[in-house]
């Protein structure tokens, strides 16, 4: 697994502009596109539906049954929040986007109730 690290005072400037998020929303956010760009033979831009599957399938793996109250716990309600962190990791330097990406572009992709419970991979037997 790999972890993401920031210096402490630019998590707690990113707290500052949007404290909606815990500090582990950026964090996980960060891991999610490194998730991604793992899976890719070679490097290329990554869609916000793209980073979207990437933290489902990661918040699935790390979380099981629980990734929604996990997400949910550090202000991840919905796959628009994503974009709203994405773009504030855009806004601190960290991310960069390309001309035509918008936060609106994580809007309504999937319903968490869906994705973490509904959908839910359970498997049976062992």
């Amino acid at each position: 697994m790999t972890e993401v690290m920031f210096a402490d005072d630019v998590l707690e400037r990113l707290k500052e502009r949007n404290p909606r998020f815990h500090g582990m929303a950026y964090l996980f956010l960060l891991s999610s596109l490194h998730h991604v760009m793992e899976s890719l033979e070679r490097p290329r831009h990554i869609t916000g539906p793209e980073l979207a599957e990437g933290a489902r399938s990661l918040a699935l793996e790390r979380f099981g049954p629980l990734a929604r109250t996990v997400l949910e716990h550090w202000g991840i309600h919905a796959t628009g929040d994503l974009g709203e962190i994405v773009f504030a990791l855009v806004d601190a330097g960290i991310l960069a986007a390309e001309e035509h990406d918008r936060p609106d572009d994580f809007q309504d992709l999937f319903a968490f109730e869906d994705a973490f419970e509904r959908d839910y991979p359970w498997t049976v037997g062992g």
